[in-house]
């Protein structure tokens, strides 16, 4: 998996390694962290373009996040495709969620699923809140869900 900065800079690391050592440099200032992971997606044409994200929340101080997008030619229906959304955040929140728990950052998985039953994303909520409460994260859905609705929103081209 390919990641990088928000500006753009490619992160050379393996993802676990470039967290770690993130998570190293922020508590060497003294800072506490929060992190929360999301995905989102877009289809365009014959395409279904996916962005994943590590946004690292500064208490009282901003943020940086870390982005993975990739493309896909398979078609989903729309609440497969939200369930493939939580799906690639969990993949990310599983494989660094040992070294969350070594420095007591706070963790949260984001899902880009509305609340609200009159959207057709709300198909998916219980699914998805079952699969990332099951799998013993926190669990976030709009509006709430800022790293899915707002930063990979963003990054997803």
């Amino acid at each position: 998996m390919r990641w990088r900065k928000f500006n753009g800079d490619r992160i050379n690391l393996p993802i676990k390694e470039a967290v770690e050592e993130a998570i190293k440099k922020e508590h060497a200032k003294g800072v506490r962290l929060k992190v929360c992971i999301g995905t989102d997606s877009q289809v365009k044409g014959e395409e279904t373009e996916f962005a994943t994200v590590i946004v690292f929340l500064r208490e009282h101080n901003g943020g940086f996040m870390y982005i993975h997008n990739d493309k896909t030619l398979q078609k989903y229906h729309i609440k497969e495709r939200m369930l493939v959304e939580v799906a690639r955040s969990i993949e990310i929140a599983y494989e660094l969620c040992d070294l969350f728990i070594q420095y007591g950052v706070e963790m949260e998985v984001h899902a880009d699923i509305n609340t609200n039953p009159q959207f057709k994303s709300n198909d998916a909520l219980k699914e998805a809140m079952g699969y990332i409460l099951g799998m013993g994260f926190a669990f976030k859905a709009k509006p709430e869900a800022f790293a899915s609705s707002c930063c990979a929103d963003k990054v997803v081209n």
